[in-house]
């Protein structure tokens, strides 16, 4: 399994690691984050960030997901990318992280493309005149979050019990 690094403006990579905690009623094995703040040191966040590589790597090796092309957080994952077997992907969102999650069993390359493919199709414009987003074909593997657990076959969100199904469904009114 690939170990996962989050890197972003805080603290929306320790956020993000919550998230999937919650969505997985516990934190999975080998995900890391950097929250980076206005005032760090540039130079010890890429020590740091390297160090942490080292701790998170696994046999498929590692993937790091930063926040926004260009900005510190992103300049310091770019400095892993060099490393072997360490992908660094930017823009990352919720369905990116927990696609990565799903997939990090798979080989690097498929699992990079697997999380480049949930964070774009987990952006939807909502409101009265967007169309519902149409369901994967069942036995798909998707593992989108916002789909009800009967929809997809082979997900890999965890089973929830009725009470704590927080998804949406057709016709009930919004949170």
């Amino acid at each position: 399994m690939a170990g996962i690094l989050i890197i972003a403006h805080a603290p929306f990579a320790t956020a993000l690691r919550d998230c999937i905690s919650h969505i997985y009623g516990g934190l999975p094995a080998r995900i890391g984050v950097i929250d980076v703040s206005p005032d760090c040191d540039p130079a010890k966040m890429v020590s740091f960030a390297n160090a942490e590589i080292e701790r998170l790597r696994e046999e498929n090796g590692a993937l790091v997901l930063t926040d926004m092309f260009g900005a510190t957080p992103a300049n310091i994952a770019g400095r892993l990318a060099s490393l072997p077997d360490v992908r660094v992907l930017c823009g990352v969102n919720l369905p990116m992280l927990v696609r990565a999650v799903c997939y990090r069993a798979t080989p690097l390359d498929i699992l990079v493309d697997k999380a480049l493919a949930g964070a774009t199709k987990g952006v939807h414009a909502i409101g009265p005149a967007t169309p519902a987003p149409v369901a994967p074909a069942s036995g798909s593997g998707d593992c989108l979050p916002a789909l009800p657990p009967e929809t997809v076959a082979g997900d890999c969100l965890p089973a929830l019990p009725p009470e704590a199904d927080l998804t949406q469904k057709a016709g009930s009114p919004g949170l």
